[in-house]
C-alpha cells in the first residue's frame, strides 16, 4: 500500500522560512513526485516536481524561492520543500503526490491527475 504523508507546516512571519517533508512509502517503481498548494476556493497550484533520478522542475513564479530535494531510506522516499522569503500570499495547504516517472516530463507539467496524494500540511504566513 502506498502512503503519502506531509509534515512541517506551521505559522511564520513574512520573510521567514519553512521546510516541509513528504514521506512516500510502498512505492517501489521509478517515480515522479509533485508539490502542490491550494487556498480555499481555488484550484491546486503546482509548485514543482522531483523524479527518482533527482531531476527537478519548478513553476516559473516560484523557482526563485522554493527548493525541492529528496532522500531515500530503504523503501521510503522523503521529499522536501524548502520555502524561503515567505509572503502572506504563500499561505495555503501544501500537498504532495506521487505517480509514475513520466509525469515529471516537461510535456506533462503541470499535471494534476497524480494517483497517490497526501492530506496536506497547512502553511500560514503573517505580515
Amino acid at each position: 500500500e502506498v502512503q503519502v504523508v506531509e509534515s512541517g507546516g506551521g505559522s511564520v512571519q513574512a520573510g521567514g522560512s519553512l521546510r516541509l517533508s513528504c514521506v512516500v512509502s510502498g512505492y517501489s517503481s521509478s517515480y515522479c513526485m509533485y508539490w502542490y498548494r491550494q487556498t480555499p476556493g481555488k484550484e491546486h497550484e503546482a509548485i514543482g516536481t522531483i523524479d527518482s533520478d533527482g531531476n527537478t522542475r519548478y513553476a516559473d513564479s516560484l523557482k526563485d524561492r522554493f527548493i525541492i530535494s529528496q532522500e531515500k531510506v530503504n523503501n521510503i522516499t522523503i521529499m522536501y520543500l524548502q520555502l524561503n522569503s515567505l509572503k502572506p500570499e504563500d499561505t495555503a495547504m501544501y500537498s504532495c503526490a506521487a505517480d509514475q516517472k513520466y509525469y515529471c516530463l516537461g510535456v506533462w507539467f503541470p499535471y494534476y491527475g497524480m494517483e497517490y496524494w497526501g492530506k496536506g500540511t497547512q502553511v500560514t504566513i503573517s505580515p
